[in-house]
């Protein structure tokens, strides 16, 4: 037998062990990209449109990055009432639509306080009333984040640590943007907050500045 014979013999050969392979794991491929997909938790935010990082938190509540006109008539199809807008540039520009109202709490995350999420979660139930909620910031990760976890620790109850691995895990855009949204849901104190969300105070503080003008009105008022 020449060498010719033997090295296609053994191409042959190699031929049909790839083709073995690859019928063992058709079978397999399926069953584990179903898997990966049911990977995320229910429990977590659920995407709706990639587009806009638009996920649906729960039946009253969505986050996104920073709409455009294009996302109107699917904001319309989800019959979103409120729109709640983290940056300090207005919806106006891309939203008219008189059916939606436009609420404007801008804030930034390396300066965030008690007041900041007292004042988002209290415009989010106020407007859940209504109907559903969209809250975004402009990529709809940190500072609709922020919020987001917050809304889950204080309103829904969630451990923080459960929160965090949503923020942090869920796709909503790169965990290294995420540093002071963390540091800020570790430390804050969820029983004060609760207790001053109930009560209507603006803050967990009565030294704080909104805290400090609320009881300056009352004195004047006196």
């Amino acid at each position: 037998m020449n060498h010719d014979t033997v090295t296609s013999m053994s191409q042959v050969r190699l031929f049909s062990a790839l083709c073995l392979s690859l019928v063992v794991l058709l079978p397999w491929m399926p069953a584990h990209a179903a898997s990966a997909t049911a990977v995320r938790p229910t429990e977590w935010a659920q995407p709706v449109e990639a587009q806009y990082n638009l996920f649906q938190m729960s039946p009253t509540l969505y986050r996104s990055a920073l709409p455009d006109g294009g996302a109107v008539p699917l904001l319309k199809n989800l019959k979103v009432a409120t729109v709640i807008n983290f940056l300090p540039e207005a919806d106006s520009n891309w939203l008219s639509e008189p059916g939606i109202n436009q609420v404007q709490l801008p804030y930034r995350t390396n300066h965030v306080d008690d007041a900041d999420v007292l004042k988002a979660l209290r415009a989010i139930q106020a407007a859940e009333a209504n109907g559903p909620v969209l809250m975004h910031c402009k990529h709809g990760s940190d500072r609709t984040g922020l919020m987001a976890a917050m809304y889950r620790v204080v309103v829904q109850g969630w451990s923080k640590e459960d929160a965090l691995s949503e923020m942090t895990q869920g796709g909503f855009g790169e965990s290294g943007h995420f540093r002071d949204s963390v540091r800020y849901v570790m430390q804050a104190d969820v029983d004060k907050l609760r207790t001053a969300l109930a009560n209507g105070d603006c803050s967990t503080s009565a030294f704080a500045t909104c805290s400090m003008k609320s009881w300056l009105q009352s004195v004047n008022l006196k």
